[in-house]
C-alpha cells in the first residue's frame, strides 16, 4: 500500500480483505466488513478519495497498525 494517506475506497477494501475482513455487506446507511467479533463501517466518499482522518479512525477501528498498513 502507498505510505499512509488518501485512498481510493477500493483499495482500502482490498487492503481489509488481505488483512483477513470479508465483505463489504449492505446495511444501514454505510457498508461494513467483519473479521471474527471486529465491524468496521466502509463510508462512499461519493467518488473522492478517503481521507488521512477517515483512513485512521477506520484501520484504529480494525485494529491495524500504521506499519501495518504500509506493508500491505
Amino acid at each position: 500500500m502507498p505510505p499512509f494517506g488518501p485512498v481510493k475506497r477500493k483499495d482500502l477494501i482490498k487492503c481489509l480483505r488481505q488483512s483477513g475482513f470479508e465483505g463489504p455487506y449492505s446495511g444501514g446507511r454505510h457498508q461494513f466488513m467483519v473479521k471474527g467479533d471486529i465491524t468496521i463501517r466502509i463510508s462512499n466518499p461519493h467518488q473522492a478519495d478517503i481521507g488521512r482522518e477517515l483512513l485512521h479512525r477506520i484501520l484504529h477501528q480494525a485494529g491495524i497498525s500504521r506499519d501495518d498498513w504500509e506493508k500491505l
